[in-house]
């Protein structure tokens, strides 16, 4: 067995194997993912692993040449830009890549552990707020290095993330629209219990109090990232006689959910109402009109995860890894100045 000694301490595996009181070919089972261990057992042997700070060697000769990818939802078109990242940068370096999907997006599934610790890939490029402290002991104890991509929440100081300057993104696209000298501006963000979500809403209050104007609370709702959080806020938005001028929504869906009730009230955008999107899907320079919106590089985001999970598999790194990409403003059809003029 190639796990013979840890990397704190020189401990052995069979003293570990002593102090759990169980036997060596356990400790090698939990070690390996095997489904066939008692969980009170897989527990306590985990406890005591990570008490000893036990670590696999890297570099082992039987480690799988995969990058694993895991999500709480495929079905989603943020999901294939990061599935494009991920796999541009296992090209580069000769790997494969496993898609797993399983778990909500604050976290994965019990169950999927022991599949990832069987199959022992290389690294884990997760897309989720956060990870369970179990399951990075986990991940640790194999040296199998992983990264938060586009996290949904604030991560804990000790996870590797790669995601993007959402506060500054939703600044840009606030202050496009008052430079194009709208004022009475609505705001449909993400999920409250996102932090991107939040984020984005910063920057945007941010960008209305810096030019003095008043955020109407009525005109702010946390929506879902997709079609129907857009169209339900905006239609409640726009049926009233104050209605807003522009829309800032959290994402492209949201804005295409925003056209598709303005255009149920005879809405024209840009004309009457101007909508500016975030992320800049493919979908975004295709929609009628063609959306103004915030350039979230997904899929240089999960480029950076793949090459980070790839360098940490190599090398033991000083410090954790906490990227953020910039954003950037892509001006295209969907905002003008108010009233058309």
């Amino acid at each position: 067995m190639s796990e013979s000694t840890t990397s704190i301490g020189r401990v052995k595996l069979n003293e570990l194997a002593d102090e759990a009181g169980v036997s060596l070919s356990t400790v090698s089972k939990v070690l390996n993912g095997r489904s066939d261990v008692a969980a009170a057992t897989r527990t306590r042997v985990e406890g005591i692993l990570d008490a000893h700070g036990y670590q696999r060697r890297m570099g082992l000769p039987n480690r799988n040449t995969l990058i694993e990818l895991v999500f709480p939802d495929l079905d989603t078109v943020w999901a294939m830009e990061l599935i494009r990242g991920v796999e541009n940068v296992a090209k580069e370096h000769g790997l494969s890549v496993v898609i797993s999907e399983t778990g909500t997006r604050h976290a994965p599934a019990p169950d999927w552990i022991t599949g990832v610790l069987r199959r022992r890939p290389v690294g884990v490029v997760l897309v989720f707020s956060d990870l369970a402290d179990g399951y990075k002991a986990q991940l640790r104890s194999r040296a199998i290095p992983f990264v938060i991509v586009d996290p949904a929440g604030d991560p804990s100081p000790d996870v590797p993330s790669v995601g993007s300057a959402n506060w500054s993104g939703g600044l840009m696209a606030t202050r496009h629209l008052i430079e194009l000298g709208h004022s009475r501006i609505a705001a449909i963000t993400g999920p409250d219990d996102m932090m991107c979500s939040h984020a984005r809403l910063d920057g945007f209050r941010s960008a209305m109090n810096t030019a003095g104007l008043t955020v109407d609370e009525s005109l702010v709702a946390f929506g879902d990232f997709h079609v129907d959080g857009g169209r339900e806020n905006a239609r409640r938005m726009l049926a009233g006689e104050n209605r807003p001028t522009a829309i800032f929504a959290g994402s492209d869906l949201q804005a295409l959910g925003v056209f598709d009730a303005a255009r149920s009230l005879g809405i024209r955008v840009p004309e009457d109402l101007s909508v500016v999107g975030y992320d800049d899907l493919q979908l975004a320079q295709w929609s009628s009109p063609a959306l103004t919106t915030v350039h979230q590089p997904l899929t240089r985001m999960a480029e950076e995860a793949a090459r980070l999970v790839v360098r940490m598999s190599e090398e033991q790194l000083e410090s954790i890894p906490r990227v953020d990409l910039a954003t950037r403003l892509v001006v295209r059809d969907s905002t003008a100045a108010p009233g058309g003029r």
